[in-house]
């Protein structure tokens, strides 16, 4: 019975350094290359979870944008994308106005992905999201507000203090048309509001890739909020040891931190314990 494993990138599979460790990268090319179906599914982009993994030999598709695309790195080809409508990008744009909140928008012209944000407008939280990303071609500021939203968006980024994105966040998080999530910056004090069309879930990008792969079982990894709905559909879901209490009550099970290696010590073991 072939199972697809699917694990979340920052908090999971990730160290504080946004990369896969180099014991990590070992033992997952080892189980990659004796056939082990295995992915990720990630709020990156496609360059960003690419330089995250870098070194990983990865075969199948990835989840990017929490469920909005759907990439085979191998083949160069889009199998799913979810996006905003009009009258959608421009709602989120006027009640992230109301509040004060300056975004950062994922999208895409028909040749290019883009990460666009209004120049002389950065936060704190902005500046240090940019700085982690220097190099990356996709960034390009925009002078006005109706410029973020031009072309295909994926989702808005909002980085700030938790008081600030909570009262937009209890706006969002009513309107059906949308996921917001809410959540601590892993690799900081603020917070994050991410905030996607209704249909772009690691769910729904699971289901795809079980399709795709007609793969009957999925086991999945991951540590927070934007994980929870991977959970719902996976046969067997393990927490990492720093994730959410809550999470970890959901899951079938808690394995190692993400700092000690834990999904690639635990998909070993799993693995070995199954005759793979």
């Amino acid at each position: 019975m072939r199972t697809l494993f699917v694990s979340d990138l920052d908090g999971t599979l990730l160290t504080k350094e946004e990369v896969v460790s180099a014991y990590s990268t070992e033992r997952l090319n080892r189980l990659l290359d004796a056939g082990m179906l295995f992915t990720y599914a990630t709020a990156r982009s496609a360059i960003s979870a690419k330089r995250a993994t870098a070194g990983l030999r990865l075969r199948a598709p990835v989840i990017l944008y929490n469920g909005g695309l759907i990439y085979d790195f191998t083949t160069g080809e889009t199998l799913s994308a979810i996006l905003f409508g009009e009258e959608e990008k421009g709602y989120v744009r006027a009640v992230l106005r109301e509040y004060g909140i300056l975004p950062v928008v994922f999208g895409a012209t028909e040749t290019r992905e883009r990460l666009v944000w209004l120049e002389g407008r950065e936060t704190d939280g902005i500046r240090r999201y940019l700085h982690r990303r220097a190099g990356d071609d996709r960034l390009g500021p925009v002078r006005t507000e109706e410029a973020l939203t031009e072309g295909f968006v994926f989702y808005f980024k909002c980085i700030g203090p938790r008081e600030l994105l909570a009262r937009a966040w209890n706006d969002l998080k009513l309107d059906s048309r949308f996921i917001c999530i809410f959540h601590p910056e892993t690799y900081a004090e603020d917070f994050w509001m991410e905030i996607y069309p209704r249909a772009a879930t690691k769910a729904n990008g699971v289901r795809f890739l079980r399709n795709y792969f007609s793969s009957p079982r999925a086991v999945c990894f991951g540590d927070t909020s934007n994980d929870s709905d991977m959970f719902d559909v996976c046969e067997e879901k393990y927490a990492v040891m720093n994730a959410d209490a809550w999470l970890k009550e959901k899951a079938t099970g808690v394995i190692g931190y993400c700092e000690e290696d834990g999904v690639a010590k635990f998909l070993e073991a799993y693995c070995a314990a199954h005759g793979f």
